[in-house]
């Protein structure tokens, strides 16, 4: 059943329907879109627009049609051209006259545009939740790994010494205001567009209030040809799960280098690896791998979206039946993305030796060698060529800052005393930095209570 055949004498071409269909995509949609008619319905019944007697009847039969959509006695039937339409006719069928009243006082365009908002909500609330899992998931690790030693790094080249707890708390700042972004595109986009009609409101004297109250919204938009042609929200979650994405696409390719035999810092659990079909050795970070080619997914379809976007007069235009799929796609991306990722991270083992010995191999010391000297009072910048000096020595003997004897670092600056090798150590290189941000242990514990209190929010 077409909702606009009456004005038609021709049947549309075959492949025009089928071109002009998006029941394969947006049928995913029936959910929000029963939750949006009964609320509808409500409200007209509320108005004196429908009897109580037709609101029972249309309620009943939506109530039936979800359940039996859910449970997959009712099929949807891939002439109807979309989602609005198959519910629709289904339920005249069911019903009778009373159902063909559903559309009183709506049209498609604000209809579709209430079930995208309704989709959209449930997405970001959804995703919201399983960054919470991941930043537990992120947070536990952290809270065993205070005192665990590794190198931090700026170009790929080991530069000073932190802590693992350190730097996987980079990760959580990063979904942390990925999780703030969410909430605050929730908030912005949370208005009721259901009212606006096709583009200029109705005549009937519709309960907008009523009506948002109904689905859990603010209130009603306030301008009826921008609450049809909006899609800003959309927009904006599709870039801030660009953003996630981003966020765990870095967090991916640490974890495939760090799997690397050269650098052995982590052991995936073979739950969440894979093997070659011709090398038997092999233990494939696939999953680490995938999350960071899926990113470039969810960036289409962002780039593919604002240009839809970019040129479309007001108010309502059939290119906008284009959000539909690339969003979809990016949600399912990115929600199972960081649902994988967080059971690789759960169960990743991390080791702590290699990890240690990768620091102290890789000179990151060398800093509070030169910081020992200029608290002897050597100035900055000659304390600097001195562990340059240092450090090319120990390079061309195949040792490390904490291996040379004293007598050695004498040689090249009398101001050496025993105490270096203290004031070296990873240890003591760790624990002194203790500002707010750096990865001192005592510091750390703070950051961690707040972000345990902050999760359970």
């Amino acid at each position: 059943m077409k909702l606009w055949g009456g004005r038609f004498t021709k049947e549309t071409d075959a492949a025009v329907n089928a071109f002009n269909a998006s029941l394969p995509f947006d049928r995913r949609l029936y959910e929000q879109d029963i939750r949006g008619s009964i609320a509808h319905v409500t409200m007209l019944a509320a108005q004196g627009i429908l009897t109580h007697d037709e609101k029972l009847q249309i309620i009943t039969g939506l109530n039936n049609i979800l359940e039996d959509l859910a449970s997959g006695s009712l099929i949807f039937d891939e002439t109807s051209e979309d989602i609005h339409s198959f519910v629709e006719a289904n339920l005249i069928a069911r019903i009778g006259d009373a159902g063909k009243k559903l559309h009183t006082g709506r049209s498609r365009n604000d209809q579709v545009a209430l079930d995208m908002r309704l989709y959209t909500r449930d997405q970001i609330e959804e995703t919201d939740a399983l960054l919470k899992e991941l930043l537990s998931t992120i947070l536990q690790v952290m809270d065993e790994n205070v005192n665990t030693y590794m190198p931090g790094f700026t170009h790929l080249q080991k530069a000073q010494p932190v802590t693992l707890a350190h730097h996987l708390g980079a990760y959580y700042e990063m979904f942390s205001r990925d999780r703030s972004r969410l909430a605050d595109c929730r908030r912005r986009m949370n208005y009721c567009p259901l009212g606006a009609g096709a583009l200029a409101g109705t005549t009937y004297p519709l309960d907008r209030e009523l009506t948002a109250s109904l689905l859990g919204f603010d209130g009603p938009t306030r301008n009826s040809m921008d609450s049809v042609a909006d899609r800003d929200y959309l927009v904006e979650f599709i870039s801030d799960l660009s953003l996630i994405m981003l966020h765990l696409s870095r967090f991916s390719e640490e974890f495939t280098i760090w799997n690397s035999n050269e650098y052995g810092f982590i052991e995936l659990d073979d739950t969440f690896s894979t093997g070659s079909s011709i090398m038997p050795q092999k233990k494939n970070p696939d999953i680490a791998e995938l999350v960071r080619g899926k990113t470039g997914r969810v960036y289409g379809a962002l780039i593919s979206l604002l240009t839809v976007m970019k040129g479309l007069p007001l108010a309502y235009n059939k290119d906008m039946q284009e959000d539909k799929e690339m969003a979809f796609d990016a949600m399912d991306t990115a929600k199972n993305c960081i649902h994988l990722f967080t059971g690789m991270l759960a169960t990743t083992t991390f080791n702590k030796e290699v990890m240690e010995r990768s620091a102290t191999r890789g000179f990151t010391n060398a800093t509070d060698a030169a910081d020992y000297l200029v608290n002897k009072g050597v100035p900055f910048r000659d304390a600097h060529g001195i562990v340059g000096q240092l450090v090319l020595l120990c390079l061309d003997r195949g040792i490390s800052l904490d291996e040379l004897p004293l007598a050695e670092y004498q040689e090249i600056s009398p101001v050496f005393a025993e105490d270096i090798y203290e004031a070296i150590s990873l240890k003591t290189c760790v624990e002194k930095r203790v500002t707010l941000g750096a990865p001192g242990p005592e510091v750390m514990r703070k950051v961690i209570a707040e972000y345990k209190e902050e999760l359970q929010k």
